[in-house]
């Protein structure tokens, strides 16, 4: 029993300490300075969100609606898992800084899961539903 309970407490830490990562990175202040790739450099000179880097959120929005545009909903579907994903682990640190900016893109977000997830989708209301969405972004970081 020993050695399993002493796995058991690795794991727990190992988990613990892996929360708290996450936990860290999805609170870094917007102001945090940027450093690397020109991509971030573009983001740099929006306005930021109140909700703080949303750009690799869009990007995974930006990357599904290509698939839509492709007519590809199969793959849309299965892409924007990614965001949902992304979005719902990163809802503790990014909500509190402006719970009303979170709704409305979270809304934005949910109506594109929707579409994509209807036992019928159509191209045209996933192409909708992910232009509202790349819209919502846009008014959030200032470039709409």
């Amino acid at each position: 029993m020993t050695p399993l309970r002493s796995l058991v407490r690795k794991a727990a830490i190992l988990s613990a300490i892996a929360l708290l990562s996450l936990a860290t990175a999805c609170s870094k202040s917007p102001d945090a300075p940027k450093t690397g790739t020109t991509e971030q450099a573009d983001a740099s000179r929006t306005a930021p969100s109140k909700l703080g880097d949303l750009s690799a959120f869009q990007s995974i929005a930006s990357q599904v609606s290509g698939l839509v545009d492709q007519n590809d909903l199969a793959g849309a579907k299965a892409r924007i898992k990614d965001l949902e994903m992304a979005w719902d682990s990163a809802e503790a640190g990014i909500k509190p800084r402006a719970a009303s900016d979170w709704h409305l893109l979270d809304k934005a977000i949910d109506n594109a899961l929707e579409a994509l997830r209807a036992s019928s989708p159509k191209q045209a209301d996933c192409k909708a539903a992910m232009a509202d969405l790349l819209k919502a972004f846009a008014t959030l970081q200032g470039t709409q």
